[in-house]
């Protein structure tokens, strides 16, 4: 049995349809990728249903990658493209699960808001000005590949992104404690 420990070797194997290279392979990277479904939907199972559609993408697309990246980060992005795509065709809103969310923080404003709260907050900013603001606040990718992706300019992505920070910070000083359930 192959020990699949170079990246390039597995991958050539992968591309051979290779069926114990390909599962050598969703083991090394299905973890990483299965934490990027987990953010977007509610429990395990959906999670794992995107993860196993992500990765179905992630083999089909396996020739396109040119090692100019990290191929975990590449997987990454892939099962990210295609749980949004899910959610798109599917006309549903992904949800983002918070870890440890009801953990004790500074007292300000913004640290009384609890997660849940605050995406209640980012769900009333405009479409693209949400999406902008997720892409690059969540996901942390760059104005440039937002703007990429969004096929505008990086100037348009800043303007959303500064755009969205308004509108949320006049929400936050306006009524701080209206989306807060636990507020006193």
């Amino acid at each position: 049995m192959t020990d699949y420990t170079n990246e390039r070797d597995l991958v050539e194997a992968c591309l051979k349809q290779d069926r114990r290279a390909q599962e050598a392979f969703y083991r090394r990277f299905g973890p990483p990728a299965l934490s990027v479904c987990r953010r977007y939907s509610p429990g395990r199972d959906e999670a794992m249903e995107l993860l196993n559609e992500g990765m179905m993408k992630v083999f089909e697309k396996l020739d396109q990658f040119r090692w100019e990246g990290s191929l975990e980060g590449w997987v990454k992005r892939l099962v990210f493209h295609s749980t949004i795509d899910h959610f798109r065709r599917n006309r549903r809103k992904p949800t983002l699960e918070i870890a440890n969310w009801d953990q004790p923080t500074e007292d300000t404003v913004t640290h009384r808001l609890y997660a849940e709260d605050l995406c209640k907050l980012i769900e009333l900013l405009p479409a693209t000005s949400q999406e902008v603001f997720w892409l690059f606040a969540v996901e942390g990718y760059s104005h440039a590949e937002i703007g990429e992706k969004l096929n505008f300019t990086e100037g348009n992505s800043r303007w959303h992104l500064n755009k969205a920070r308004q509108m949320l910070r006049e929400q936050l000083n306006k009524e701080p404690h209206k989306f807060n359930r636990y507020a006193g």
